[in-house]
């Protein structure tokens, strides 16, 4: 990546105020996706810091970069060295094959600056991805100079279309020669849930596509006839938005019965959980003796020690050490998700840090996430932004940003939120001349 590419994504994020949410746009495009008049202004009032008023920029030489360690890890998870590994610690359910089911909607999170990258986490139940689709088409830009990183909304339409080839295929990889025919999009209270406006959203669009599709919590199923039902309706697939990554709650019985006897393909399911999102992969990933014992080639190691910053296992042996170096770090526990029970080294009491010896946790080198403002007004904060490549069997599929402030994204932050990411290069700008209305919106 050239300097002058760097440069001009830099001041983009620093400087250029020229694309913002369109509220009245993204009103329409929710509204009719959905088919719900008034879902527009429910959505204000539970959570109206969703959506960030500001795109992110971010260059073409990160994005390849990106996509290139997310290769690199499919790669080694494909190893059966790796899966027995892993697999050996991980809940008797991971042991359980569920045929050739990829699993839906990994999110891959980066930290990306210009003195940092890093792979932060691995999702495997990520969501947004929708709402990112409808997000992209209530983008507008005010600078002719921007028309041509501002993807147009034909590319949320191709977006959504990958996403049923997706669907399908799981369908497909779970041994089935028929048509898919229903889904259940299954968390728990799902009504209550933050990101409910997604489920259906994601409802609309199975049923576009001809299927029934069902929102449900986990308690609301049976099997009977080898099938998974809810009601009268036999349930083809699971769309799982479960936090219970391992079915093991009461309330996921069923669910786990069914899954163990393939009674219906479950996608994400537990051992797709094992192998990526626990969090002590990330220390295997990135240790370059247990790469090499693993048979791991020189040029994936290379991609992996660069891209995943150094993460271990705290344990109590070391436990002065990782006090002493606690603010150049960042704890997280093994099985955690959303930012729960995370926590920034330099803001560790001894309390906190006595539960996080006593717990479950990696402790990850601190990377910087990036900082976009949103205003310029020299006395509003820049807010903090990591990215997220939503992927599908090693291939990203969108790739979209968080904006916030505080330890970690929370949507709650205003202005923060979702944001589009857009790929810039050297050639959008020509000294200061490249955006006349940066500075002026």
């Amino acid at each position: 990546m050239t300097d002058g590419e760097f440069d001009s994504i830099e001041i983009l994020n620093s400087e250029c105020f020229c694309i913002s949410l369109d509220d009245t746009a993204l009103r329409q495009a929710l509204e009719s996706e959905i088919g719900q008049p008034g879902l527009f202004a429910l959505l204000q009032q539970r959570c109206p810091y969703l959506f960030a008023t500001r795109p992110v920029f971010l260059s073409h030489a990160h994005m390849t970069r990106m996509a290139q360690v997310v290769q690199a890890i499919e790669s080694v998870v494909a190893l059966p060295a790796y899966r027995e590994e892993v697999l050996a610690t991980a809940p008797a359910i991971a042991r359980h094959q569920p045929g050739g089911v990829r699993s839906v909607f990994f999110g891959y999170d980066f930290h990306v600056t210009e003195d940092g990258f890093g792979l932060i986490e691995i999702n495997t139940n990520a969501g947004g991805a929708m709402l990112n689709a409808v997000l992209a088409r209530a983008q507008r830009s005010c600078c002719a100079a921007l028309e041509s990183v501002q993807p147009p909304p034909a590319s949320a339409d191709a977006f959504e279309a990958n996403l049923m080839a997706m669907f399908r295929r799981e369908w497909s990889l779970g041994g089935h020669e028929r048509p898919l025919r229903s889904i259940a999009i299954v968390d728990e209270n799902p009504e209550q849930q933050y990101l409910y406006p997604e489920f259906l959203l994601f409802q609309r669009l199975f049923e576009r596509h001809g299927l029934a599709a069902v929102i449900a919590g986990p308690s609301e199923f049976s099997v009977r006839d080898g099938a998974l039902w809810h009601g009268e309706l036999a349930i083809d697939l699971v769309y799982n938005r479960l936090t219970d990554f391992s079915l093991a709650e009461p309330a996921s019985a069923t669910l786990r019965e069914a899954y163990l006897l393939d009674a219906v393909v479950l996608t994400p399911h537990p051992q797709a959980h094992a192998l990526y999102a626990d969090k002590r992969n990330l220390a295997l990933l990135g240790d370059a003796s247990r790469l090499q014992a693993l048979g791991v080639a020189q040029a994936t190691q290379d991609i992996l020690l660069a891209g995943i910053p150094h993460t271990e296992l705290v344990e109590a042996q070391h436990a002065e050490r990782l006090w002493r170096e606690r603010r150049q770090l960042f704890f997280k526990p093994y099985a955690g998700f959303g930012g729960r029970a995370a926590y920034r080294g330099d803001k560790l009491t001894q309390r906190v840090w006595q539960d996080i010896l006593a717990g479950d946790y990696v402790a990850q080198a601190l990377v910087a996430p990036g900082r976009r403002a949103t205003s310029n007004d020299a006395t509003a904060q820049p807010l903090k932004f990591d990215l997220r490549a939503y992927t599908y069997d090693g291939s990203v599929q969108w790739v979209a940003a968080r904006l916030y402030q505080g330890q970690t994204t929370n949507f709650r932050t205003p202005g923060g939120g979702f944001a589009p990411v857009y790929e810039g290069s050297s050639s959008m700008h020509s000294g200061a001349g490249w955006c006349s209305t940066a500075k002026d919106q």
